[in-house]
C-alpha cells in the first residue's frame, strides 16, 4: 500500500523536482537558496542524505564504499525496464548526453505515467512494479546494499529493485548520483553556502568542518545543532590539493609576488600522505587511495613521531654513478600506477620515491592559513625528528640552500622518502637558469610559491605558479569523434587522432580541449556529413581533418595501434592547411619519445 502523503512519502521526489529547478537556472544565488530551503524543509538526517547527493556522491567524501556498478550494467537495467533497444537507447544518449537523462525519458510512460518516453516508441515495455514512495534516506539504504553485494548477479538485483520502486524522474537523478554525474550546476562548494544558510552558520566555519571531516552530511548534522566547532581532524581522506596556474615566463611570474620559492616540476603524480599511529595511506589528486601501488613507502613514514597530512609527488627514481639520484619520466611510473599487488621484481625494476614539499597538517594542527615560510620549517623540522620505526628521510633540504640537486647518498633501498629541494629567488635571470637546469636534469620546468601563501585546497591561484615548456607539437589526423557532456551536450566534441605509419593511419591519442565553440560547432556538422560508422555515442570519421596538438611527453601504451600515446594532449589549432598526407609519422613520434628519454638519463 502506497502511503499517503504526509510529508515524509514523497521526499526523494521532491527532492528529484528540487534538482530539476535548480538545473533550471544558471543563477548561482537561486541555486543556493533552492538548496538551504530544501534543507531547513527536512528532518536532519533526511536533509544530511540529501546534502550528500546534492554533492553528487552516494556516500559522503571519507568513505571508502563504492557502489562498483559500472555504465553498461545501468544501461542494460534501464534498457530492461524501459523495453528500449539499443538502438533507440543510443538515440536518446545522444540527445541528452547522459545516462541518468535516459533513464530519466525512457522509464518514462513504462506504467503507464505519460511523460518524454512515451513518445520514443511503441515498442512493449517490461512491466514495473510502483511500490511505496521513498525517501533520500532509503535511496542511501539502497545503494549501500548495492556496494555491499558480491558479483554482478546480486548487485544489478539491487538496482533493478531500486529503479523498480521509483517514479522516472526519481530514477534520473538515482543514476546521476550513482555515476557521480549531477550535472545540475551545483558543486560542493555551493552546497556548503547554503549549509551555512539553512542553519545559521559562517560559511568560513562549514568550510572548515567539512574539511576536516570529508562529509557534507555530518556537516548537515553538526550545523543543525550549531556545533560545528565540534568538527575535528578525520584522518585517512583526502583534502583538496592545492593548484597551480602556468605562466609563460620568468618575468610574468614574478611579476605576481617579489620574493619565490622555487622547486623542480617533476614529472610524476601528486600524492598526499596521511600519517597516524603507525598506519600511512597515499591519495592521488582525484582523492583515490592509492598506496597499494607503492607498497614500498609507507614504512618510510610510519615511524614519524606525530600525525601528519604531507604533500608531495611520487617519482620513478633512479640513481646516477655518483650516488645523486633523479626523477625518472612518467612513462616509467606507469607501470606502477593501477596495480594491487606489486612484485618485488617490479618494485626493483621501477624503484619508486616520495619528494615531500608541504604539510598540511601535523600534531593535532591544521597548518593551512599558516604561510608557506612557516610551513617549509615545520615540514623541515617534522621530517629531521628521530623516527621511532625504520625507513629514513635522506639528507634534508633546507629552505635555504642554494641547489635543486639531490645529493643523498644513503642506500636507495632505504631512503624513500625525501625532501624535495627548494631554493628562492627574485631575478628573472635566476629563474632562467633554474629552469634550464631543471629541464637539463630531464624534469618538465619550475614551481614557483610564494613564500608567504597559505595552502588553499581545490583553487588554482598566483600564488603556486608552473613554469614549462611543450616538448613539442604533432599534426595528426582525425579518426572518431564522441559526443560530449554537460554544456557540450548535442555537439561532437571529444576527437581521437592519429599520425601516418607507412600506408595507415594509427591513433595516438584523444583531446577534447582547444577550439572555440564555433570551431566545435562548424567541427560538428562536418562530422556529421562524414561519419564512416556510427557506434552508439562514438562515430568513425573519414580521416580527413588535421589538427596540431601538444603534449607534456610521449608514453609507451598498448591502448593505441601505434604502440605511444601523448600524456595531456590538448588541441593547439585546426590545420585545414594540411592534408592528411602531410600529418606527422609514427617515426617522427619515435623521434620525440627517444629525444625525451635521452634528455632523462
Amino acid at each position: 500500500m502506497v502511503s499517503k502523503p504526509d510529508g515524509r512519502s514523497f521526499r526523494m521526489r521532491r527532492l528529484a523536482e528540487t534538482c530539476e529547478a535548480i538545473a533550471a537556472t544558471s543563477k548561482k544565488l537561486q541555486k543556493i537558496q533552492m538548496v538551504a530551503d530544501w534543507l531547513r524543509s527536512q528532518p536532519v538526517e533526511e536533509a544530511a542524505v540529501s546534502a550528500v547527493f546534492l554533492s553528487g556522491r552516494p556516500f559522503a567524501a571519507w568513505e571508502e564504499t563504492t557502489l562498483q556498478v559500472g555504465g553498461r550494467m545501468l544501461w542494460q537495467l534501464v534498457a530492461e525496464l524501459s523495453g528500449r533497444s539499443d538502438e533507440e537507447m543510443s538515440g536518446a544518449y545522444r540527445k541528452l548526453g547522459d545516462l541518468g537523462a535516459v533513464a530519466g525519458e525512457v522509464l518514462g510512460g513504462s506504467d503507464g505515467e505519460s511523460g518524454p518516453g512515451a513518445r520514443l516508441a511503441g515498442r512493449a515495455r517490461a512491466p514495473v512494479v510502483r511500490r511505496a514512495e521513498v525517501s533520500a534516506v532509503e535511496v542511501q539504504c539502497y545503494f549501500r546494499q548495492i556496494a555491499e553485494a558480491r558479483g554482478p548477479a546480486a548487485k544489478a538485483a539491487r538496482v533493478r529493485e531500486l529503479l523498480g520502486r521509483v517514479t522516472p524522474l526519481e530514477a534520473k537523478y538515482v543514476v546521476k548520483i550513482m555515476t557521480g554525474d549531477l550535472r545540475i550546476g551545483l558543486k560542493e562548494s555551493l552546497v556548503e553556502e547554503a549549509v551555512a544558510q539553512a542553519y545559521g552558520a559562517s560559511l568560513a566555519q562549514v568550510q572548515r568542518a567539512n574539511m576536516l571531516l570529508g562529509d557534507i552530511g555530518e556537516t548537515v548534522r553538526l550545523a543543525a545543532r550549531q556545533a560545528l566547532e565540534e568538527a575535528h581532524m578525520r584522518m585517512f581522506h583526502a583534502l583538496g590539493f592545492m593548484l597551480a596556474s602556468p605562466v609563460e615566463s620568468a618575468q610574468e611570474a614574478l611579476s605576481h609576488f617579489e620574493q619565490a620559492s622555487i622547486e623542480d616540476k617533476y614529472d610524476g603524480i601528486r600524492a598526499q600522505a596521511h600519517v597516524c599511529g603507525g598506519e600511512v595511506r597515499f591519495y592521488s589528486r582525484t582523492r583515490d587511495e592509492i598506496t597499494e601501488s607503492f607498497p614500498e613507502l609507507p614504512e618510510a613514514l610510519a615511524g614519524l613521531p606525530r600525525e601528519a597530512i604531507l604533500d608531495g609527488e611520487i617519482v620513478a627514481w633512479s640513481y646516477g654513478e655518483e650516488g645523486a639520484g633523479r626523477a625518472l619520466p612518467f612513462s616509467a611510473l606507469q607501470q606502477r600506477l593501477g596495480r594491487k599487488n606489486v612484485s618485488g621484481g617490479l618494485m626493483g625494476r621501477v624503484p619508486v620515491r616520495y619528494l615531500v614539499f608541504d604539510v598540511l597538517y601535523a600534531g593535532g594542527e591544521l597548518l593551512l592559513e599558516r604561510p608557506l615560510r612557516e610551513r617549509m620549517r615545520i615540514l623541515d623540522d617534522l621530517l629531521a625528528e628521530k623516527r621511532k620505526t625504520g625507513g629514513a628521510e635522506g639528507r634534508r633540504k633546507r629552505q635555504g640552500q642554494r641547489s635543486l640537486v639531490f645529493e643523498e647518498s644513503e642506500e636507495p633501498s632505504v631512503t624513500r622518502v625525501l625532501r624535495a629541494p627548494a631554493v628562492q629567488a627574485s631575478r628573472p635571470e635566476e629563474l632562467e637558469e633554474l629552469f634550464a637546469a631543471a629541464q637539463a636534469r630531464g624534469n618538465e620546468g619550475l614551481m614557483i610559491k610564494d613564500l608567504e601563501s597559505a595552502y588553499t585546497p581545490g583553487r588554482r591561484g598566483k600564488s603556486w605558479l608552473k613554469m614549462k615548456r611543450e616538448l613539442a607539437t604533432l599534426d595528426v589526423v582525425v579518426t572518431a569523434v564522441e559526443h560530449g557532456h554537460g554544456k557540450r551536450i548535442g555537439v561532437l566534441s571529444d576527437y581521437t587522432f592519429a599520425v601516418r605509419s607507412g600506408e595507415r593511419l594509427v591513433n595516438i591519442g584523444k583531446a577534447y580541449s582547444g577550439l572555440t565553440d564555433a570551431e566545435i560547432a562548424e567541427m560538428t556538422r562536418w562530422f556529421g556529413e562524414h561519419t564512416v560508422a556510427e557506434q552508439g555515442f562514438r562515430r568513425e570519421v573519414e580521416p580527413r581533418i588535421v589538427l596540431e596538438v601538444a603534449f607534456n611527453n610521449i608514453m609507451r601504451s598498448e591502448r593505441h595501434e601505434s604502440g605511444y600515446a601523448l600524456r595531456f594532449p590538448r588541441i593547439v589549432r585546426l590545420r585545414p592547411d594540411k592534408s592528411p598526407e602531410e600529418a606527422d609519422t609514427i617515426e617522427r613520434v619515435e623521434e620525440i619519445y627517444r629525444r625525451q628519454e635521452r634528455g632523462r638519463q
